[in-house]
């Protein structure tokens, strides 16, 4: 089901529709540039890389190879290259090379495609689902443009989903082992599993082929009792329900990875939600991230963080708050401790707030940081003096027991820093 070329292409619009965008013109005008794809599962990252190189107008200019890093090795990685370079010198032919999952590929696997992505034997083309910031070199995103993948709209899944349907040379029709007289998917179905595959078309289209499959056992075909073993024609019309539907999905996919750029975003959104004192907004950015799968310790750890990062002393009552759904969270754990987390999340979002020990601590830090030479050593009379030589050389002396003497001044930095202030309290909007 893989669209052969761009026109075929269903979604992203806002890369391919265009005759101005980027991709098309580079198309039209068959001068293909390095680039990444970068974007969830299911957005068609591959299906847009190979369409590309069949949309070329003079696509014999153009040879197409295919690797995935999670199964490739540093010697598929040279013959590769090799092989594009020797290909380059003798013609004039471009070896394209389509790489998916790019950032499974260590710096040394990278670094070897530069050379050939600079002298043009090679248009390199990655996939990826992780931020190309983190994961993939600095040298090899200067010689790629990153092209951003987005979520499919409710629209474009379904759009892709009659396809399947309608199609009977590679559709739906090929997972069911028999050509059915005709094969009905109400609306309901395809609205239902275009708003629950959030965004990924290779989940619909998986539901999709599992409910088509549920439909055909309950007439009695498998494909393997069908009579007519050369066409396998069977004079029968299939009807996908709206149960066949949910009982393949079972539930609402949500795109979430613990250990990628969705998770980073979610916490993010959940950490500004909170600093907003917008609860509404906070309980739900907490929903997304336990519904996805997040490690509820992950999430104490981050509120007890906020609780002296951005409520401070505010609400000093924030932090044991804090410290005490951690602890909740550890002896309960899932599902149980979500309630935990939610009351932390609501009390932290309708706290007051207050960055000044946040800030105090950064002007502290700077002043460390900047200090000329070495740090200044601990003035006398603030050292501790446990021995008599000590006391001989002048440590401790001069200091006042404040206790005793809360009147009395005295000086407890450097004698550089006199009169700094890094802590500014108690604040004025507190």
């Amino acid at each position: 089901m893989r669209p052969h070329t761009i026109n075929d292409v269903i979604g992203q619009d806002y890369l391919l529709s265009d005759k101005s965008s980027f991709l098309r013109s580079a198309v039209e005008a068959n001068r293909l540039p390095s680039f990444i794809l970068w974007g969830p599962p299911g957005t068609g990252k591959t299906s847009i890389g190979r369409a590309i190189v069949n949309s070329c107008s003079l696509s014999s200019s153009y040879r197409f190879v295919s690797l995935s890093a999670v199964t490739a090795g540093v010697k598929d990685v040279r013959d590769i290259v090799d092989e594009a370079r020797r290909i380059n010198i003798n013609s004039t032919v471009r070896t394209v090379l389509f790489v998916d999952e790019v950032h499974r590929f260590n710096k040394s696997q990278l670094d070897s495609f530069l050379p050939v992505i600079e002298d043009g034997s090679i248009v390199f083309i990655g996939a990826t689902t992780e931020n190309p910031s983190f994961h993939l070199i600095t040298p090899l995103l200067s010689r790629c443009r990153v092209l951003t993948l987005n979520l499919l709209e409710p629209m474009h899944i379904a759009a892709i989903l009659r396809r399947a349907t309608d199609d009977r040379d590679k559709g739906l029709v090929c997972s069911l082992g028999f050509i059915p007289k005709e094969i009905q998917v109400s609306d309901e179905v395809v609205e239902y599993l275009a708003q629950h595959c959030d965004g990924d078309a290779r989940v619909a289209l998986n539901a999709l082929e599992i409910s088509s499959i549920a439909a055909a056992a309950r007439l009695g075909y498998n494909g393997n009792n069908v009579l007519d073993l050369d066409k396998k024609n069977v004079d029968v019309v299939l009807s996908v329900n709206i149960d066949d539907a949910k009982q393949a999905l079972q539930s609402k996919h949500l795109s979430y990875d613990k250990d990628g750029e969705q998770h980073y975003n979610l916490i993010s959104a959940l950490h500004k939600s909170m600093r907003g004192s917008d609860a509404n907004a906070s309980i739900y950015w907490l929903a997304r991230m336990l519904e996805g799968g997040e490690q509820p310790l992950y999430i104490a750890r981050r509120l007890i963080v906020f609780s002296s990062e951005d409520v401070g002393m505010a609400d000093p009552l924030a932090l044991p708050q804090a410290v005490s759904c951690y602890q909740a969270c550890h002896f309960l754990g899932m599902p149980e401790c979500s309630l935990n987390l939610a009351q932390c999340v609501v009390y932290l979002a309708l706290a007051p707030k207050s960055i000044a020990v946040y800030k105090a601590l950064k002007a502290a830090t700077k002043a460390v940081k900047d200090s000329v030479g070495q740090n200044e050593g601990v003035p006398l009379h603030l050292r501790t003096a446990p021995t008599k030589l000590m006391k001989e050389l002048g440590y401790a002396k001069g200091y006042i027991y404040t206790p005793d003497n809360p009147s009395a001044v005295q000086s407890f930095l450097p004698p550089s820093l006199q009169g700094s202030k890094f802590l500014d309290w108690p604040a004025a909007d507190i």
